[in-house]
């Protein structure tokens, strides 16, 4: 029987690695949820457990194009993340942060509806501050290999702002760090698919550059906590807000942790450093510890492990 408190709620991107998790979360919390995705990078098994629940839609469509529904909430998640999708068809990229923005702002605004930007600590480019904080306005070449997914989320963040100041759209804006979980894509060329996958077929582990980058990896049930948080939060914090887990790991240290985890018998190869790679990446979440009361509580310990047996589960079945 349906929640009289519920709302039926738009996630575009809903097939994707956190969409799907994000309709997951929705529908037991006995919300409608409709799932909107062209299936880029989406994938159908994602969802394939939630077909069946009577409160749950699907939609094939491209945000790129309007989008004509009747909703009370809505997550744009629709983007591809991962620089081996985003930098394939890099004009489409810009088009699904910018036009895509713009149409479910425009229905936002036609419905009255509060919607969230799912932003990316890709806006900070290759940051000069550590860790990095909401205030600064980052480092990005506008026109690298990476633009098209830096710039085009940084073009959505100031279109959403832009619809708040002169529309008063209700807006939240989450600049999402590195996340990781089960239904990562296997292929999508992520630091964490790619050594689990390299790990346990036995190949060499690729670590680009001498492995002292960092990043900060946010397990994926933590992540969607802090997305469903901040939507529900007050309409006078609008973010954005970094959304992620503050422990730094280097490059080469989550290498050897993995092949150790794995009990694989791979070696570790090194190769040069991908144009624009950010040298560093760490959230400051003082903002989100203050406003939200949210902080990641998964160590990457139990977080890795969780991944590695999906993937071993996945290599088993092809």
């Amino acid at each position: 029987m349906k929640n009289l408190s519920s709302k039926r709620i738009l996630v575009t991107g809903g097939a994707g690695f956190l969409g799907s998790y994000l309709c997951e979360r929705l529908l037991d919390m006995g919300h409608e949820v409709l799932c909107v995705d062209n299936y880029y990078t989406g994938r159908r098994a994602n969802i394939n457990h939630l077909i069946n629940n009577p409160f749950f839609e699907v939609s094939r469509h491209d945000i790129c194009f309007p989008l004509y529904v009747e909703v009370d909430e809505i997550y744009n998640l629709a983007c591809p993340a991962s620089p081996i999708h985003y930098q394939f068809d890099p004009v489409q990229t810009t088009k699904v942060s910018v036009i895509g923005a713009i149409n479910m702002l425009g229905l936002a605004k036609r419905l009255k509806a509060r919607i969230l930007q799912a932003s990316t600590s890709e806006v900070y480019g290759d940051p000069s501050v550590h860790p990095q904080v909401e205030s600064y306005w980052g480092n990005v070449n506008p026109i690298g290999l990476r633009s098209c997914y830096d710039e085009g989320k940084r073009c959505a963040e100031t279109l959403f702002f832009d619809y708040h100041r002169q529309h008063k759209i209700k807006i939240k804006v989450a600049r999402i760090f590195n996340t990781y979980g089960p239904r990562m894509h296997p292929n999508d060329g992520r630091v964490v698919s790619n050594f689990i996958m390299q790990a346990l077929k036995g190949k060499d582990l690729t670590v680009f550059g001498d492995g002292s980058q960092t990043r900060s990896l946010c397990f994926v049930d933590d992540l969607i906590d802090g997305l469903v948080t901040l939507m529900r939060s007050s309409d006078d914090f609008v973010g954005p807000v970094n959304l992620g887990n503050p422990t730094e790991i280097s490059i080469l240290e989550l290498a050897k942790k993995i092949v150790e985890m794995v009990d694989s018998k791979s070696k570790i190869v090194f190769r040069p450093l991908p144009y624009d790679d950010p040298k560093q990446r760490q959230p400051s979440i003082a903002l989100a510890k203050d406003k939200l009361k949210w902080e990641p509580r998964v160590q990457i310990a139990e977080g890795l492990k969780k991944t590695i047996n999906y993937f071993e589960n996945l290599i088993e079945k092809t």
